[in-house]
């Protein structure tokens, strides 16, 4: 997993197989509903200049029980950490993202399920013990042998198959959040005083394109 990065995840996030495919009206509500999960307890912690970010308000899952949250939590930051360019999956609300998610489809509901499930199981044949009780060398120990599908050992197929649509989610989180957005840099269609032409460092990546 040191390899990933959140470039690997809008990658990947680009090439979200058929089973995984989301309607974009979905995503506006997921997201909308991501907003005001993150929103702050009270409106006057939002304004205080200069002040520490705004705590948010409770939320509780409505798909997933107090353990599969936990552990949810802790590897989709593993999928996208916070770094110094921008904040990290949890940062952005992709498990209040992926709990509307598991709302809206049954049967990403079932993948989810078992997938955590298979994730503690597997921890605990190796090491006795769940995901969140192992240490960060004992977690990645586990995710680097689903991380890369080519790699992966033909048993562990169904870990894997977690672990895709697990990124591939949690890239539909991020990239659709403020954060997200924020981190691609993306800012709308802008005017501008004078067009100079296409910038040049485009044009090459077009031309190796």
């Amino acid at each position: 997993m040191s390899e990933m990065n959140r470039r690997d995840a809008l990658q990947h996030l680009l090439a979200v197989p058929a089973g995984m495919v989301i309607a974009p009206e979905v995503v506006e509500r997921a997201a909308a509903h991501v907003e005001a999960a993150l929103a702050p307890a009270t409106p006057e912690a939002s304004s205080e200049q200069g002040a520490q970010p705004a705590a948010r308000a409770a939320y509780s899952p409505k798909q997933f029980t107090t353990d599969e949250w936990r552990l949810l939590r802790v590897l989709v930051d593993y999928v996208i950490p916070r770094d110094a360019r921008s904040g990290s999956a949890t940062d952005a609300g992709v498990p209040e993202f992926m709990d509307f998610m598991l709302g809206e489809s049954a049967g990403m509901r079932t993948w989810m399920k078992n997938g955590l499930g298979w994730m503690n199981a597997e921890c605990r044949a190796r090491f006795g013990k769940g995901f969140v009780s192992c240490t960060d060398t004992q977690r990645r120990v586990v995710l680097d042998a689903i991380a890369y599908p080519k790699k992966a050992a033909p048993e562990l197929k169904p870990g894997v198959d977690f672990f895709n649509n697990l990124r591939n989610l949690t890239a539909s989180g991020f990239f659709s959040s403020r954060v997200g957005i924020k981190d691609l840099g993306y800012i709308g269609n802008v005017a501008v005083a004078k067009w100079e032409g296409t910038p040049p460092q485009v044009m090459a990546w077009v031309k190796r394109g």
